[in-house]
């Protein structure tokens, strides 16, 4: 699929990395269809651009890369709209804002997006009665640092 984005250029996104927000996203009901965009199979990170507004694309995490003891329960009725079981078990990912520098990025743990790969459907929920945050800080402890230095004087 062709697909134009501001940050990307056009963009030519197999079928497979289109995921489809029945209900769209919060603040966004009108974007029902995202591209996936994979930073890699090393990367926690990636992008969801959407289908239709060349402008709208959000970083999102793995969050259990960053915050190991990140849980919460999932309704059943999602369960069931998502058609997850065992053997199709969700894949979480949250949205991260980057201010200044990714030092200072943050984190949304208040409303996940849950995907069912299998089917191409996901959906931002909002946890309620939580003591997760908006803005949780991606990288509290700051940058890992490096085993080695590399290059410099």
């Amino acid at each position: 699929m062709n697909i134009n984005s501001t940050r990307f250029g056009a963009l030519d996104v197999p079928e497979d990395n289109i995921l489809k927000f029945c209900d769209g996203i919060p603040g966004f009901p009108e974007e029902k269809k995202f591209a996936f965009l994979s930073q890699g199979e090393d990367s926690p990170f990636a992008f969801l651009q959407s289908i239709a507004n060349p402008d709208l694309t959000f970083v999102i995490v793995e969050p259990f890369s960053f915050i190991k003891d990140y849980t919460f329960n999932l309704a059943d009725e999602l369960v069931s709209e998502l058609e997850l079981s065992n053997e199709n078990p969700p894949h979480i990912f949250n949205i991260v804002t980057v201010r200044e520098t990714i030092q200072n990025a943050t984190v949304n743990l208040v409303a996940p997006i849950v995907v069912n790969w299998h089917k191409k459907i996901a959906a931002q929920i909002i946890l309620e009665k939580t003591s997760y945050t908006t803005r949780q800080p991606l990288l509290p402890n700051g940058l890992p640092k490096q085993a080695s230095s590399q290059g410099g004087r």
